[in-house]
C-alpha cells in the first residue's frame, strides 16, 4: 500500500459522467414531532453506589397499551434497541434480555414487580409503554426505578411518528446514560461510510468497473439508507456538525471534486470548483461546520487548502513538495493533524491553522488517515503499518504515549471517533477479506462489526 492507494488507484482511470442523485432519507428531528413532550417530576436519584461496581440495570418487554400488532412489535422493538444501546456504552451491568423475560410482567407503567427484580439483584429497572394514538402517532412513556428505594429516578415521554421507532429508544438511552452518568451517550448518532452492496457495472470508458456509493446508519449499523446514486466512485464521506450535510470525494463528472451534499434538503454543492485540471479530495469538516479541510493539486502539488463550506476564502495550508493529505481538524478548531511523507515515509503532522508550528506526531514506517478526538481526550488515532495490513494505533498528545487497539487480524484503516470520544469505528479486512465496519472501545475492549454485505470502509461518525 502506498499513500494515497485508495485515491490513486481511482485518480487516473475513471472517466465517467454521471448524474448524482439522492435517496429519500427521513428528516431526523420528525420522529420527535413538535408535539413531544418530556416530563421530569421524578427525583433526580443516581443509582448505584457512585464509588463501587457498575450498577444492575434490566429492560423487560414494554407494556403495549393498544392491542394492534404494530404496537405489540413496537413495544418489543423498543426494549431490545434500549438494552443493545445501554449495553454498548459499558456504563451498566445489564441483565440479559431472557432473564428479564422470567419476571412477571407489568400491569401498569409503575406497577412493577418490584420484589422479582430485587432476587435478580437488579438495581435499576426501565418501565415503558407504547400506545398508538392516531393511525400515524405513538406515545411512548418510560420511567426509571431504582429497585431498592423503590424510587422512579427519572422518566420521559415521547410522541410522534410510528415510523420511527428504533429512534424513540436511542433517544431514551441517550438521556439515561446523560442521566446517570453525566456524560453524552451516542444512541442517536450516525455513521456514514462507502460500500459496493449495491454497485453496477459502471459503462463507458472503463468497462466493468465496480462502483461505489456513500451510505449512512444509526451508529449500531441498522436502518442503512443510500445517499449517493452516481453509479460510479464516491469515497472519504465526512458527516457534518448535527450529521445534516455530507462532504465526500465523487469522481461523478470523471475526475475527482469535493462534494457537499445536504441530506435532508436534497441539494448538493461543488464549493471546490474542480475542473479536469484542478482535482479536489479528502473534504474535512471544521468542529463548528463552518469550514471544509481538504487536498488539491491546483497549484501543481498535492497540498491542504481551507475554504468556506460555500467555497468562499480558499487558502493554503501546507506548502512543501511532498505529498500532503489527509487533514483532520482538532476539537476547538485551532490545529489540524495529517498525513504527508515529506519525511521520507508517510507520517502525521499537527499544524496550526494560519500554517505555523508544524511538528511531527509519529515515527513509524507508515502512518495514515488520522482522526482527532473529541474532548475531554487529547488524542490522535491513525492506521499504522505493522506488516502486510495496517492495525490502529492512538498516540496521546500530552505524552507521546502510543497504544494499539487492533493486532493484526486483517488489515485496519480508517478511524473514526464517536461524539464523546470513548468508541473508534474503522474498516476491517479481517476474516474473509472482505471489508467491514466495526466499533471499538478507545481501550481496545468491546469490539462489535456492523455491517455484513458488499465491502464496506472509509467510516465517518457524526458529531
Amino acid at each position: 500500500m502506498r499513500l494515497l492507494s485508495p485515491l490513486k488507484a481511482i485518480y487516473y482511470l475513471l472517466t465517467l459522467t454521471l448524474v448524482l442523485g439522492f435517496a429519500n432519507l427521513t428528516v431526523e428531528g420528525q420522529a420527535l414531532s413538535s408535539t413531544s413532550q418530556r416530563q421530569r417530576s421524578e427525583l433526580d436519584l443516581v443509582i448505584g453506589d457512585r464509588i463501587g461496581t457498575q450498577p444492575r440495570f434490566a429492560v423487560p418487554n414494554c407494556l403495549a397499551l393498544t392491542s394492534d400488532s404494530y404496537t405489540q412489535e413496537a413495544a418489543t422493538t423498543i426494549a431490545d434497541v434500549l438494552w443493545s444501546d445501554l449495553a454498548f456504552e459499558r456504563e451498566f451491568l445489564m441483565i440479559a434480555r431472557d432473564t428479564a423475560s422470567t419476571i412477571p410482567a407489568a400491569r401498569t407503567l409503575t406497577d412493577l414487580p418490584f420484589d422479582a427484580w430485587r432476587e435478580l439483584s437488579a438495581d435499576g429497572v426501565v418501565s415503558c409503554s407504547v400506545s398508538r394514538i392516531s393511525e400515524n402517532e405513538l406515545r411512548v412513556q418510560a420511567r426509571l426505578f431504582n429497585i431498592r428505594t423503590l424510587e422512579s429516578a427519572f422518566g420521559v415521554e415521547y410522541s410522534g411518528a410510528v415510523d420511527n421507532v428504533r429512534l424513540y429508544a436511542h433517544q431514551l438511552a441517550d438521556e439515561i446514560h446523560r442521566h446517570q452518568t453525566g456524560l453524552n451517550g451516542i444512541a442517536r448518532t450516525h455513521l456514514s461510510f462507502i460500500s459496493d452492496r449495491d454497485s453496477q457495472s459502471a459503462l463507458g470508458l472503463v468497462p466493468d468497473r465496480q462502483t461505489k456509493e456513500v451510505y449512512l446508519s444509526d451508529y449500531d449499523g441498522a436502518n442503512v439508507r443510500r445517499v449517493t446514486v452516481t453509479r460510479t466512485l464516491n469515497v472519504t464521506p465526512n458527516l457534518g456538525p448535527a450529521g445534516r450535510s455530507l462532504a465526500y470525494t465523487s469522481y461523478r463528472t470523471g475526475f475527482p471534486d469535493v462534494v457537499v451534499s445536504h441530506i435532508y434538503e436534497g441539494r448538493m454543492e461543488t464549493p471546490a470548483g474542480g475542473t479536469e485540471r484542478v482535482h479536489n479530495w479528502l473534504p474535512s469538516y471544521s468542529p463548528d461546520g463552518t469550514q471544509l479541510a481538504f487536498n488539491s493539486n491546483r497549484d501543481g502539488n498535492i497540498e491542504i487548502y481551507i475554504m468556506n463550506v460555500d467555497g468562499t476564502g480558499t487558502r493554503r495550508l501546507t506548502n512543501h513538495p511532498g505529498i500532503d493529505t489527509s487533514p483532520t481538524w482538532s476539537p476547538l478548531g485551532h490545529q489540524i493533524a495529517f498525513t504527508s511523507d515529506r519525511s521520507g515515509s508517510p507520517q502525521v503532522y499537527v499544524v496550526d491553522i494560519d500554517g505555523t508550528g508544524l511538528r511531527r506526531i509519529t515515527f513509524e514506517s507508515y502512518c495514515d488517515r488520522p482522526t482527532w478526538s473529541p474532548a475531554p481526550y487529547n488524542e490522535i488515532a491513525y492506521a499504522s503499518r505493522t506488516g502486510p495490513g495496517f492495525d490502529i494505533k492512538v498516540v496521546d498528545l500530552a505524552t507521546n504515549e502510543v497504544r494499539q487497539l487492533t493486532f493484526g487480524q486483517g488489515s485496519n484503516e480508517s478511524p473514526s471517533y464517536s461524539p464523546n470520544g470513548r468508541h473508534l469505528a474503522f474498516s476491517s479486512s479481517r476474516g474473509n477479506g472482505e471489508k467491514q465496519i466495526y466499533l471499538i472501545g478507545r481501550d481496545g475492549r468491546g469490539l462489535k462489526r456492523l455491517t455484513n454485505t458488499g465491502n464496506n470502509e472509509m467510516p465517518s461518525w457524526s458529531r
